[in-house]
């Protein structure tokens, strides 16, 4: 099968390869044991860690190296919480008395109080200029003057359970304890660009060490060195192996003849959130195997005479192994909109009946959504976050050209795709489609519905997947989950640029006809899905 894989492909084959050499953002490089049996905040001052545990009342000075305790301090407090250092001094929230305690570590002596502006507090972090505090069950994550406590500006927090919180210099991290994440956020909006998992399951206290992210945990009582950008461009977890039964059927109600029908299935193949455990079979027997101009492979069937009341019935058989895949994409290390190659410019970036890519009203939009921003990641990301805001879920059938589905304000997963794929290459942003059969809640389970998204090509790392449909939530990690993630429920079947010569603008199947008289002609679609417990011999 001949598709449009990710540029620099054997890169990509020899990073996921050497996944014993590099890395996965959020991997554990080594742990140390905490001091004592609560560990919550976590402080870098250059050279050592500083930890302060609620139950022995301690600040303790360790050392990264081995976990040998070097000094230890009493907190100013009884519930210490976050902790952080200014480059002279360490700074403790208290849950408790709700007060922000700066201490010299030399002399141990609290040399300011401040109040704490939100109660529950629970992270603290410090910019070069300013502390940064959050708190539990709080929507927001707040700058503050580290003089009086005045809030600075305040920006969405990834989840309501906010807890670790760090600075690397240009972003914020964010742990939280109920979802098992750790986010790295912008400063200035909330956004959510890079998330993994937490090593443990009560995430407390975050630091930053040169490159390298540091986590303490509550319940395993120990601390962790994680790896943030080692260079691997995503991870598969929570393989699954599904069996689906694609069902296309099409229905002759007459009272006349058609005269020919050719169905066309695409053909699944292995990307990098699925791959298949065996080749894909069809009944009956496809009449031809082609290629659209998208490179996208399909099943051709011919049919000729359906009589009143018959039936065409096309099956086809897929079994693979579906993956949760996530991309991890830092803004800085993508390359300008010319890195990108000729090609993907000239296929990805073409008009097409559905996009209107003149049309005022895309134009406009997006000029509003970006602005003079000249960032490959940036210019998608806002898109993204424009559509959004701007847009409705409703699956009200149709397919509406972009301009009209964007000046309506709402659309099912195929018109936001439009939408957004046309407001992308206006940009300059090469941007295409992929279609899927979707598991749906059970492993066994019936689809009929289906579901589109979007790529976007960002130079230095390929193809990302966006889903403008899916990322509607008030919540920064939610809107991150559909925007360089999958999860591990979909089949991939069509990726397509526009117009297909033989799926046209659908995905999965498509069908056309010829008929003599008169013909009335119903064509239904699903995939019903079988957890395999095996791959097949």
């Amino acid at each position: 099968m001949r598709r449009e894989w990710n540029t620099g492909l054997m890169v990509l084959l020899v990073l996921f390869l050497s996944q014993s050499v590099l890395a996965v953002p959020g991997d554990t490089l080594k742990s140390i044991r905490a001091p004592f049996s609560c560990p919550q905040g976590l402080a870098f001052d250059g050279e050592h860690l500083w930890n302060a545990d609620r139950r022995s009342d301690m600040i303790y000075e360790i050392d990264p190296d081995d976990g040998s305790v070097v000094d230890s301090l009493p907190t100013p407090g009884y519930v210490p919480r976050g902790l952080t250092w200014d480059g002279q001094r360490l700074w403790c929230v208290d849950a408790e008395e709700e007060l922000i305690y700066a201490i010299n570590p030399v002399t141990e002596i609290v040399e300011r109080t401040i109040y704490c502006p939100v109660s529950r507090p629970t992270g603290l972090a410090w910019d070069g200029e300013y502390l940064w505090l959050a708190a539990d069950r709080d929507d927001e994550i707040h700058q503050i003057s580290s003089e009086d406590g005045t809030t600075i500006i305040s920006i969405p927090a990834p989840t309501s359970h906010a807890w670790g919180l760090t600075f690397d210099g240009t972003y914020l991290w964010v742990s939280d304890r109920y979802k098992d994440m750790i986010y790295m956020i912008t400063p200035d909006s909330g956004e959510v660009i890079v998330c993994f998992e937490t090593p443990g399951p009560h995430s407390c206290g975050l630091a930053w060490v040169g490159s390298h992210l540091w986590n303490v945990d509550y319940q395993t009582d120990l601390i962790y060195e994680l790896a943030v950008d080692d260079g691997t461009p995503f991870a598969r977890t929570e393989e699954k192996m599904q069996q689906v039964e694609f069902i296309h059927q099409t229905r002759n109600f007459g009272p006349d003849t058609v005269k020919t029908l050719d169905v066309y299935l695409a053909i699944p193949g292995d990307l990098n959130n699925q791959e298949l455990l065996e080749p894909v079979t069809f009944d009956p027997e496809v009449t031809d195997v082609l290629t659209d101009k998208w490179g996208q492979e399909v099943a051709h069937f011919r049919f000729e005479d359906l009589a009143p009341a018959e039936f065409a019935t096309v099956r086809m058989l897929a079994s693979a192994k579906l993956y949760q895949t996530r991309y991890f994409v830092f803004p800085d290390r993508v390359g300008t909109l010319d890195d990108i190659p000729k090609d993907i410019r000239e296929r990805y970036l073409a008009d097409d009946a559905k996009f209107s890519l003149e049309n005022a009203i895309i134009q406009d939009g997006v000029k509003k959504a970006i602005g003079d921003e000249t960032n490959p990641y940036w210019i998608g990301r806002k898109i993204f976050n424009y559509v959004i805001a701007h847009m409705e879920y409703e699956l009200a059938g149709g397919w509406n050209v972009a301009p009209t589905v964007l000046k309506r304000g709402n659309g099912s997963c195929s018109e936001y795709s439009f939408v957004y794929i046309a407001m992308c290459r206006a940009a300059g942003l090469p941007a295409r489609y992929a279609g899927s059969i979707v598991v749906r809640s059970d492993d066994a389970s019936y689809d009929n519905v289906f579901h589109r998204w979007v790529e976007i090509y960002l130079p230095g790392y390929g193809w990302l997947p966006v889903d403008p449909s899916g990322g509607d939530s008030k919540w920064p990690s939610a809107r991150a989950n559909s925007f360089g993630y999958l999860g591990n429920r979909y089949l991939i079947t069509t990726i397509g640029g526009g117009g297909s010569e033989y799926l046209e603008w659908s995905y999965n199947a498509n069908e056309r006809w010829t008929s003599r008289g008169r013909c009335k002609v119903v064509v239904e679609n699903f995939g019903e899905w079988t957890p395999v417990e095996s791959p097949s011999e």
